[in-house]
């Protein structure tokens, strides 16, 4: 997420937004990785639906998140477009929900 973020900004303001959007629509996969960590503009909110919308139904999105689904609605902070995102990102999604001890910190424990 911090590197679309990150993206988009610098796209519109070099002029290659669309190019950028693009490049998006052509990948097979598009991982969202860490969704939730940081406030969406209104700018990175109409970017995410335009990117879901594109690949609906048509080429995949992995969402990886520390947020539970139950608050992405609120982090999304815009109830017309929370009500959007969240019925491409949940139509057809295949949701999978870790529990358990991070695994990064049992391969610090192990290390030691």
């Amino acid at each position: 997420m911090n590197r679309l973020i990150e993206k988009v900004t610098l796209s519109k303001l070099d002029g290659s937004y669309i190019k950028l959007l693009n490049h998006l629509e052509r990948q097979t996969l598009i991982i969202l990785d860490d969704f939730g960590l940081q406030p969406l503009s209104q700018e990175i909110r109409l970017t995410l639906l335009q990117l879901l919308e594109d690949r609906y139904g048509k080429k995949s999105i992995l969402v990886t998140s520390q947020l539970p689904v139950s608050k992405w609605y609120e982090y999304i902070n815009e109830p017309t477009l929370a009500d959007a995102i969240m019925d491409r990102l949940t139509a057809t999604a295949c949701r999978i929900e870790l529990k358990g001890e991070s695994l990064r910190r049992k391969k610090l424990k192990s290390a030691e």
